[in-house]
């Protein structure tokens, strides 16, 4: 007998695993003077905040260059145990502060000059954090932003059905921090060099890596590589990596409305530093406008929630407040 069982269509599938967090109440938003119904600013507004700092994103991408640079020679010049197990978790903060800045020129709003822009923030912090330095996170997260949990989504089902159990919760950060999801991520690497469809993606990936562990070798420990590199992109950044996610979309579903897609959340001090470096953590402006560069998003969070768009009834006081919803099932 054939088989007459049909696929569920995607707004099934949005309707059965998405929603589970979406806020009671959502304000009506007929736009403002600075903004639009959208709430996009207006053309004279958003001429200010889509100015992108050369100068000042130069030194940023010069202090993240630098970053592990100087945590693994500090590590090195000190040279007892205890400043390698230190300079782990440093160097995660420094990988996710590398692909938040990779995250920015994929957006093209790293320079101004579009050819400096892909060198710096594309190929060189795409390279540099285990990537390969293409084009392609930019072309999946160009589908992540036209359509938030729609078909050609590539998160969704980073997003999917929460809020879950917290033993849920706990076995996946679990799977992260031992180097489970890391795996995940780089077989494809590995496999794809007996293949000629990805074969030069993944000799790209291997050149970037070989290059790290020849400056770790030049500096006398190439066995750091492992400890000062492999190790916390494999752990504690797949941790980071997740707790972000989940922050910026999970439990929420596919509308034009952008409070229905993205989370908002408070900044501190501390969560800025280590978690949402660059402005990631105004995640719902950038969502409503993603054109507008990191260094403007906290003004432009400013503009949406003095003009409406944004109350506090949208607002998480805290990331801890919103990660304890999220495993509240």
């Amino acid at each position: 007998m054939a088989n007459t069982e049909t696929k569920p269509s995607h707004d099934e599938l949005v309707a059965k695993m998405t929603g589970g967090m979406v806020p009671a109440t959502v304000p009506e938003f007929t736009g403002s003077e600075r903004l639009r119904p959208d709430g996009r600013p207006r053309a004279e507004l958003r001429t200010e905040l889509r100015s992108i700092s050369d100068i000042r994103n130069g030194l940023t991408a010069a202090f993240s260059i630098a970053l592990p640079i100087f945590i693994a020679g500090a590590a090195i010049s000190i040279g007892h145990w205890l400043a390698i197990v230190a300079a782990v978790p440093l160097m995660a903060v420094a990988q996710n502060r590398m692909f938040i800045l990779h995250h920015e020129g994929a957006h093209r709003l790293l320079f101004s000059n579009r050819k400096i822009n892909d060198l710096i923030g594309v190929n060189l912090f795409g390279w540099v954090a285990f990537g390969t330095g293409s084009h392609s996170y930019r072309r999946g997260h160009a589908n992540h932003h036209r359509d938030e949990f729609g078909p050609k989504e590539p998160d969704f089902l980073l997003y999917s059905f929460y809020p879950i159990k917290k033993e849920s919760m706990r076995r996946k950060l679990v799977r992260d921090a031992l180097g489970v999801s890391a795996y995940r991520i780089l077989k494809p690497r590995f496999t794809g060099i007996a293949t000629k469809k990805h074969f030069v993606n993944s000799l790209r990936f291997f050149i970037g890596q070989l290059v790290i562990w020849s400056m770790f070798f030049l500096a006398g420990r190439p066995w750091l590589y492992f400890v000062l590199w492999v190790l916390p992109y494999a752990s504690i950044y797949q941790v980071f990596n997740r707790l972000r996610s989940i922050a910026e979309h999970a439990g929420l579903t596919r509308s034009p409305d952008r409070r229905l897609t993205t989370h908002h959340v408070k900044q501190n001090w501390l969560t800025t530093s280590v978690l949402v470096p660059y402005g990631v953590g105004w995640h719902l402006a950038h969502h409503v406008d993603s054109g507008i560069p990191f260094r403007n998003l906290a003004r432009y969070t400013r503009i949406l929630e003095e003009d409406g768009y944004i109350n506090t009834d949208l607002t998480w006081p805290s990331y801890r407040t919103l990660w304890k919803s999220l495993a509240s099932a």
